[in-house]
């Protein structure tokens, strides 16, 4: 086996973190893994589940607008959708113990970049104080979907 040293010359410092992370045992252990499912959101329509808890952190997928009670779409203005999208997120959260301060991370996906403030506007109602860090990028989003939202969350 080659020694740590070796490894750093052979394939340079980009490696380091990778390695330290392997030779210190937190590559991911499934035993770890928690499902979080609630009926307060849209149920997963494929295979993919609402979020996963591992460790501290919650993954929660991409979020649609989409009424988990009636789970018909939320047609009409970005505002309308972006609140549900939202609203189904702080419902993950919450079936976790959580709550949108726990919120370190988003990824908004846009079909339209006209309507970012729309939606910034929404979104700073959820986020008022330290708002996580987040990236906005477009997406040919299908049918009327207007926006989807991924998030981190950490305790």
């Amino acid at each position: 086996m080659k020694h740590f040293s070796d490894v750093i010359e052979q394939f340079g410092h980009g490696l380091c973190p990778l390695l330290f992370l392997i030779s210190a045992g937190a590559i991911a252990d499934p035993a770890q893994r928690t499902v979080i499912d609630t009926p307060n959101a849209p149920a997963a329509k494929g295979p993919y589940s609402q979020a996963i808890k591992y460790g501290d952190l919650l993954f929660i997928a991409g979020q649609v607008p989409v009424d988990p009670q009636t789970n018909e779409w939320v047609g009409g203005k970005i505002e309308d959708q972006t609140r549900r999208v939202l609203e189904n997120i702080k419902a993950i959260l919450a079936a976790n113990g959580m709550n949108m301060a726990n919120v370190v991370s988003t990824t908004v996906y846009l079909r339209d970049f006209a309507e970012f403030q729309k939606m910034n506007a929404v979104y700073a109602e959820y986020f008022t104080a330290a708002p996580p860090a987040r990236v906005t990028v477009p997406s040919p989003l299908p049918g009327d979907m207007l926006i989807e939202i991924s998030a981190i969350a950490g305790r």
